[in-house]
């Protein structure tokens, strides 16, 4: 008995084989239990999780930048979102522990895509300037010139020596493009706290950049 039940790819329109389904839906299961094992403190889950959604972002990135037109600019929280839909499933929502690990991994694995792609385009240019960027536009990771974007993650990195938890909301918030609110039950802190870290990381940003502080 042949199997014919393929769905449509949206990224591609490509439909795949039942045994790439079946792929699919393997590495669904897989993402899952690795979540599961994340919760509940597994140590080595974490390094696990990030190369499987570091591709499937990368994959997602490289289609969607083929696609687009001049002038338009992808969303971190499409692709996000896509992924997350790729690697967890629509099915019954995993809970707010699941799913901010799973987004941590995203912001990581969104900020090394970036940075990656703005270095092999060897354009370091130093200096770019704070203002040519607005930290409250969250969408803009995917917009912002090369030069900027590695001088602002140089910042992000020194922002993590004087406060994790701001660092990592900057993260969630510049390169996965989640709302505050999101940001603030993935780290699991109230939401008035995150507004406290916010405040301060983009002040502290703000003064970083202005002062020049970045390297070579």
């Amino acid at each position: 008995m042949h199997r014919h039940d393929c769905s449509i790819k949206p990224d591609t329109g490509e439909v795949p084989c039942w045994r790439e389904q079946s792929a699919i839906i393997a590495r669904m299961a897989e993402v899952t239990q690795i979540l599961s094992r994340m919760v509940s403190g597994d140590p080595t889950a974490s390094d696990e999780l990030l190369p499987l959604v570091y591709d499937e972002l990368r994959k997602l990135a490289k289609v969607r930048l083929a696609r687009e037109k001049p002038g338009q600019t992808l969303q971190a929280t499409a692709l996000v979102h896509d992924a997350y839909l790729r690697l967890v499933g629509d099915g019954q929502s995993p809970s707010w522990d699941s799913r901010g690990h799973f987004f941590a991994a995203a912001a990581e694995a969104m900020r090394r895509i970036l940075i990656n792609r703005a270095r092999d385009k060897d354009r370091l240019k130093c200096g770019g300037g704070w203002q040519k960027v607005d930290l409250d536009q969250v969408e803009l990771a995917l917009s912002t010139p090369d030069e900027i974007l590695l001088d602002l993650d140089e910042a992000i990195s020194a922002l993590a020596e004087e406060d994790t938890v701001a660092a990592k909301l900057v993260k969630l918030r510049f390169f996965a493009g989640l709302t505050q609110g999101e940001a603030a039950s993935a780290l699991e802190i109230p939401r008035r706290t995150a507004d406290r870290h916010w405040a301060f990381a983009r002040a502290w940003l703000y003064d970083r950049l202005q002062n020049g502080e970045h390297g070579n």
